[in-house]
């Protein structure tokens, strides 16, 4: 080979490589891009030189591990994005549940110091209305942080999609440019790697390269998103078991669409919200509508056992609302659930959580509670996770009637029975908080007075009192009993047919307006008392062995007095939430509770990121451009290709020699 040819070989290498190093300094800040190398081979025989290749600086193993991080990287980062919201709303000290609650207990304390002053009543009112208020607004911000959860779903979800069409048509250029030049594009090599980076950062995936070039995208679970030209959508789907709430359904190749579960989007914006959703959003929720139910129920329980300023029996003082309940959109019936109510008598075994209903094989309920995936068992009366089925019919064929559990009380009855793969989500205390309201706006309506007593007839100055569980009805009392504020106590002994009456202290009994005597006669369901102006009818006879007894007495209901306000007030002090702790407890461990997701969410951001920028210092220094070095190289390729001109040059010298000799 001449000179001329080899100078001119050296001439294209140069060349060649001053526009690499163009290319790598004009996209130093092009996201994805990485740097370029030429790649110079001896030429044929005779010498020269000649490029074999351009190639492109890209490290898959690094690059996998990167995409990992980010992965987790960007999960962590979105879930601490909304935990911390939640924290600085039941964090705030100023518009916090905890000081209201302790402000309504201290306009407790003032009414019972005041009873019948309108001040302290409307003290009660004003505290009561708002905590109440605060809530309502406490779950409204946090149902709305759920719509908006469901949003950034969508978004994420539509943004997934975009991506997996644009890598399927990135494998299609690809081949197309392999098949016509034996080689692909570094750019678009470059834009494949930079669009599964991007959706690496969206939720975790599963990147296959077959055969080395073509890139296939599937989901942890194995169900493909990219394969080969062909990409498969996800979509935004409202849930089969809850209408308000978004999740990810997958569209197969057959045009069926699957909801896939929760756990299965992991990683990524996308499972960072549906993280934070199930782990912190919804516990929250359920947690301030648990609170909300303990504190208005056994403020309602105690409330209707006080009398008001009008002598009357006080009535439920706050409103709450009821269970959330929804049936699958596969279930055989609509409406074969026909009612979800609070149990008055189990709401201490109300938890803050939700649970799933459905039915086995002989239509019997199975409960499953879905914080922990426990199934409540129905032999344990005693235990906390018990379900009663006492009221449920079931069988083939058969499966209607109500069972309990939890603090809730499910009736099933449409005219059609439950079937086999039934279910239905129960939700009792997730929006509680939204129905929370004061009843009560006449102050004179606030029970304060004689906790324990119930008005009789139209005399207030007459009541009674149950102890036991002795069945009366039809009690009365005339004006006349009682003149010296005797208190008479009556006592049942049942031996499953009879009873034996004892009244104390003793006075003439008539039964069935016959003189009675309690030492030889004996009583029956049915029989009317009379004793010194108080008369009932006996309802029902106590168990065989069991006694129970009436307490009836003269109580004057003075507007001095306070003891139903103490005992209201006392409730700040009792485990009322769960029978395990007080609200102020139940609120500060809460509180506790997400401040500590916090935390570890940041420690946890803090470690990923640092990891993150570890592999990406790693990534860089293999794939990024260094100016400095681009700079070095376009000198040193300047003078390869000067110093090639002069190899051309010194040709042409010795060549126009050889032709002058001639002459």
């Amino acid at each position: 080979m001449s000179m001329f040819s080899i100078g001119l070989s050296g001439l294209n290498a140069a060349q060649n490589a001053l526009n690499t190093s163009s290319n790598n300094i004009s996209n130093v800040y092009t996201p994805g891009y990485n740097r370029e190398l030429p790649q110079l081979g001896e030429g044929r025989a005779g010498g020269g030189v000649k490029v074999n290749n351009i190639e492109r600086q890209f490290n898959t193993y690094v690059a996998d591990q990167l995409n990992s991080a980010k992965t987790q990287s960007s999960a962590l980062d979105t879930y601490y994005s909304q935990v911390t919201q939640i924290d600085n709303l039941l964090a705030d000290r100023a518009a916090g549940l905890s000081p209201l609650m302790q402000g309504f207990f201290s306009s407790l304390e003032d009414l019972a110091a005041s009873p019948s002053d309108p001040a302290a009543r409307q003290g009660v009112l004003g505290t009561a209305n708002t905590l109440s208020s605060q809530f309502r607004s406490f779950d409204g911000y946090l149902q709305d942080m759920q719509g908006n959860i469901n949003g950034q779903i969508k978004d994420e979800i539509t943004q997934i999609n975009n991506t997996t069409e644009q890598i399927a048509g990135l494998n299609k250029e690809i081949a197309l440019a392999r098949a016509r030049t034996g080689e692909a594009p570094n750019s678009l090599l470059n834009q494949r790697d930079h669009m599964v980076s991007e959706l690496n950062e969206r939720m975790d995936l599963r990147l296959n390269i077959q055969d080395g070039k073509t890139y296939n995208v599937s989901l942890p679970n194995g169900q493909p998103l990219v394969t080969g030209t062909d990409s498969f959508q996800l979509e935004a789907v409202q849930a089969e078991y809850d209408p308000q709430r978004t999740v990810v359904g997958y569209r197969d190749g057959g045009g069926n669409l699957v909801q896939l579960d929760e756990s299965t989007i992991t990683g990524g914006a996308l499972g960072g919200l549906m993280t934070f959703r199930s782990e912190t959003l919804d516990k929250t929720q359920n947690q301030i509508g648990q609170l909300a139910v303990s504190l208005s129920t056994a403020f309602n329980d105690q409330h209707k056992q006080g009398v008001d300023l009008n002598g009357e029996q006080g009535e439920d003082f706050f409103a709450v609302r009821s269970p959330q309940s929804y049936g699958h959109q596969g279930n055989s019936d609509p409406g074969l659930l026909t009612s979800a109510e609070f149990d008055p008598e189990t709401v201490d075994k109300l938890r803050a959580t939700d649970y799933t209903v459905s039915f086995d094989e002989n239509l019997e309920p199975v409960v499953t509670r879905n914080d922990n995936g426990q199934v409540l068992n129905s032999t344990d009366p005693d235990n906390t996770n018990y379900v009663d089925t006492t009221g449920w019919t079931g069988g083939v064929g058969n499966g209607s009637g109500e069972i309990a559990f939890g603090g809730v009380t499910l009736s099933f009855s449409s005219g059609n029975n439950v079937a086999v793969g039934d279910r239905f989500e129960i939700q009792p205390v997730r929006r509680a908080a939204n129905g929370m309201d004061t009843n009560i706006a006449d102050v004179d309506k606030i029970a304060a007075g004689d906790a324990g007593f119930i008005n009789v007839g139209n005399d207030t100055g007459n009541s009674f009192e149950r102890e036991g569980d002795l069945n009366v009805s039809d009690l009365g009392i005339t004006s006349t009993a009682f003149a010296d504020n005797r208190k008479y106590q009556f006592e049942v002994e049942s031996d499953g047919t009879q009873g034996t009456l004892t009244v104390t202290p003793a006075a003439t009994i008539t039964v069935n307006d016959a003189p009675f005597d309690p030492s030889s006669e004996k009583l029956s369901v049915g029989d009317t008392i009379k004793v010194d102006g108080i008369s009932f009818t006996v309802g029902a006879l106590p168990d065989a062995g069991e006694t129970s007894s009436l307490t009836v007495n003269q109580t004057i209901f003075a507007t001095g007095d306070n003891r139903n306000a103490l005992a209201m007030q006392d409730l700040q002090s009792q485990s009322i939430v769960g029978a395990s702790a007080t609200v102020t407890g139940a609120y500060a461990s809460m509180v506790s509770d997400v401040g500590n997701r916090t935390n570890i969410t940041q420690v946890n951001l803090d470690a990923r990121q640092g990891l993150t920028d570890q592999l990406t210092a790693v990534q860089q220094s293999e794939s990024g451009v260094n100016l400095d070095e681009e700079a070095a190289n376009l000198i040193r390729y300047q003078q390869y290709y000067q110093a090639n001109a002069r190899v051309i040059d010194t040709a042409g010298t010795l060549m126009d020699t050889i032709l002058n000799l001639r002459g």
